[in-house]
This record gives C-alpha cells, sequence and structure tokens, in this order.
C-alpha cells in the first residue's frame, strides 16, 4: 500500500500490484509501482507525482491556459516536466515551433519513457530539446527568448526548492518576449496552503499581473490544485474566452478537461484561494 500523508495529518492511500522501479539519484529516490486503481505512479522521494489514470488532469491545465491566452505562442520553455505531459499537450498547437524542456534528474526522464509511454511519448519530438540541467543556472542571462514559461515542479523542497524565489522568478522575467506568459504550478490551496501563500507574495514582487486558476487533480493531497498565470503585459483572462477560437476548438477536440467554456472559469476562484494569492 503507498500512503502519502501531508504536515497536517491527512493524504491519500493506493494500493499496489507491485513495484516496478526503484533507484536513487543525485538528488531523489525515483520510484513507479502498478495499481490497479491508477495504472503506473510515478513516486519522488515518496511524494505523488504522476498516475496514468489521472495525469491529464494536470498537464491539460497548465499548458493550455497560457497556450491559448497567448496570440501565438512559438518559443516556449518548460522548468522540469520530466514525465513528458507538458511537453505532449504543448505539441498539440501547430503554432509552437521549439521547446526547451529544463528537467534536473535524468532519471525521471528515463523512468518516464519506459514506464509511461502515453505521457512521455513526445519527448523526442525534434521540436523538443531535453536539457538534463539545473533550471536556475540554465535562465540566468537569458533575455527575450520565449512566449510562453511553465515551471512544471515538484513541490518547495529539495531538488524544487530553488525554483520557488524571486531571484529565479526575475530571471525568468527577463527570458520573456513582450506579451509572454509565465505559468508555475503554486501547490493545492487546502493541502499545502501555506507554500501557496508564500509563492504569490514572491510571485506579485516580480510580475504586474497575477492570478490563480485552479483544477481538480484527484492523487494529489487535497484533490485540488492551482496554478499561477503571471505577466507584465497579458492580464489574466477573467471575463474573456480564449484569443484564437478555432485553436482552441482543435484542441478541445484532443482533451479530457480543456474546452473555451472552462477557459476563463478556472479563474473563478473560491474566496479562500483568493485570499492565499492576494495576501
Amino acid at each position: 500500500m503507498y500512503h502519502e500523508i501531508t504536515p497536517e495529518g491527512f493524504g491519500i492511500a493506493i494500493e499496489k500490484d507491485k513495484d516496478l522501479f526503484s533507484g536513487k539519484s543525485e538528488f531523489q529516490t525515483v520510484d513507479v509501482f502498478h495499481s490497479r486503481a491508477f495504472g503506473n505512479v510515478l513516486t519522488l522521494d515518496g511524494l505523488m507525482m504522476v498516475t496514468e489514470r489521472d495525469e491529464f488532469f494536470y498537464h491539460e491545465m497548465i499548458s493550455h491556459i497560457p497556450m491559448l491566452t497567448h496570440k501565438n505562442p512559438e518559443n516556449i520553455l518548460i522548468v522540469g516536466g520530466g514525465d513528458g505531459g507538458t511537453v505532449r499537450e504543448l505539441l498539440k498547437h501547430k503554432c509552437v515551433k521549439h521547446i526547451d524542456m529544463v528537467e534536473i534528474d535524468g532519471m525521471v526522464i528515463d523512468a518516464s519513457k519506459k514506464f509511461f509511454p502515453t505521457v512521455a511519448g513526445e519527448l523526442d519530438n525534434p521540436k523538443v530539446s531535453v536539457l538534463v540541467q539545473d533550471a536556475i543556472d540554465f535562465i540566468k542571462g537569458k533575455e527575450n527568448l520565449y512566449d510562453i514559461a511553465l515551471i512544471d515542479s515538484t513541490d518547495p523542497i529539495g531538488p524544487g526548492e530553488g525554483l520557488f524565489n524571486t531571484e529565479f522568478y526575475g530571471n525568468l522575467k527577463r527570458a520573456m518576449k513582450k506579451g509572454g506568459i509565465v505559468v508555475p504550478q503554486t501547490e493545492g490551496p487546502f493541502a499545502q496552503s501555506e507554500n501557496m501563500r508564500k509563492t504569490y507574495a514572491l510571485l506579485r514582487k516580480v510580475f504586474k499581473y497575477v492570478a490563480p486558476y485552479t483544477g481538480p487533480m484527484p492523487t494529489y493531497p487535497g484533490g485540488y490544485w492551482s496554478w499561477g498565470f503571471c505577466s507584465d503585459d497579458v492580464e489574466p483572462p477573467f471575463n474573456n474566452s480564449c484569443v484564437d477560437s478555432a485553436r482552441a476548438d482543435e484542441i478541445a477536440k484532443t482533451c479530457k478537461i480543456y474546452n473555451k467554456e472552462l477557459h476563463s472559469a478556472v479563474f473563478a476562484v473560491p474566496n479562500f484561494v483568493k485570499e492565499l494569492a492576494n495576501g
């Protein structure tokens, strides 16, 4: 039986059928097991990352909201994302010319390719550069390169800790083109509320526009997750539909979550989430 318990004293449990892989990289322990309920499951240092059954909740939400708010997203940066699901969703957009995926742990990439082929299947796409290195160093000194940047990272502990500070966000901001949009995953509003509060306080120091959007995530603690829409030039689409209706219709045909009606609706967040994000 797999258990993940939050510091608050609650969590999730998944019955294992069998263990498939366990390895210790330079950064963390990488485990894969199979479950009857969720198929193959990836954990890092014992924390839930990906399951075959519900990964689309996360990957569609982090990808298509910013992509379909931008007029013409061609060059994309992914920080983390070694399971490949975000790459897969981004490549549904024909306008994409190139993706840099900067993942610190090559073991995560290798395990995902072997045990999650439907998730990681686009990592060898010629439009994708898979860079096994620290994104903190990678982004320093870069300017005016990306239309969209997605911080598809782990929690702010271990190898993900350095991705949650104003220096990193400031360097990332300088790497964006005019009209660029940055979306980090910003933790669970219910199960990781203090981490979320701290993250938005940092984001507001760097970006002109910062707004949370939320969605369900069945196997993450609390079952409810958030992402931050950040930009200096583009206002969050609170009341507007996606900028490219035809592109959105094409993307929606391939999705289990995303559609045009959802595009603005995800920004209608509960009061307690607004309080966490606004300080």
